[in-house]
């Protein structure tokens, strides 16, 4: 017959045993999370600005230098993504008053997801045709599909002159703005000038 002290011994080892899986299984659940998050990766700028396909209503307005404020007309866009999920064409509709009327703004673009750049063509009666290529970038990872800030890039024409072009579009869940900056060439100055913002909010 074992002895009390043996029998204890016993189920110490047991208990011993039981924990020691237990600590093991904790381990290997551990280990596997950092495996299973990176498998997770963050959404792309092309799949980004795919999700603004809808109808947007909202303003488009004008830095107005006099006074040092927005002034600004309403505005609807639609974005259509196309079949091959790459492409999108965005019409933008506003009134400019009664000697202009209606004005429709049609782009063309095309995300390169190779190298993060965004070639595109712009359409508008009356005016001649402005086409170019931006590099596209990320100043933080975005939050989720609908919370994030892009920015586009350039050297272009602007006007009577050239200028490095800067359009900073952020998207907070439905409402969406973009800011279009420029530094103009040669006017001895290191300083981003806005020329104007759209701020939307998503209806369809």
């Amino acid at each position: 017959m074992r002895s009390r002290n043996a029998v204890d011994r016993e189920r110490l080892c047991v208990d011993h045993s039981g924990v020691f899986m237990l600590r093991l299984f904790v381990a290997s659940l551990l280990l596997a999370l950092p495996a299973t998050a990176q498998t997770v990766a963050p959404p792309s700028i092309a799949s980004l600005l795919a999700g603004t396909a809808g109808t947007w209503t909202g303003r488009l307005e004008y830095r107005d230098y006099q006074s040092n404020r927005w002034e600004g007309l309403p505005m609807t866009a639609t974005i259509a993504l196309q079949a091959d999920g790459a492409t999108m064409i965005r019409t933008a509709t506003f009134d400019d008053g009664p000697k202009t009327g209606a004005v429709v703004i049609t782009t063309i673009s095309l995300v390169d997801t190779t190298n993060e750049t965004e070639s595109y063509a712009s359409f508008r009666k009356g005016k001649p045709l402005s086409s170019g290529t931006a590099i596209l970038s990320m100043p933080a990872p975005p939050r989720d599909a609908t919370h994030w800030t892009i920015v586009a890039q350039e050297h272009a024409r602007d006007g009577d002159g050239l200028a490095k072009l800067r359009e900073t579009t952020t998207r907070d869940g439905d409402m969406l703005t973009v800011l279009k900056e420029v530094d103009p060439d040669g006017d001895g100055k290191d300083a981003w000038l806005p020329r104007n913002r759209t701020t939307l909010k998503r209806v369809g």
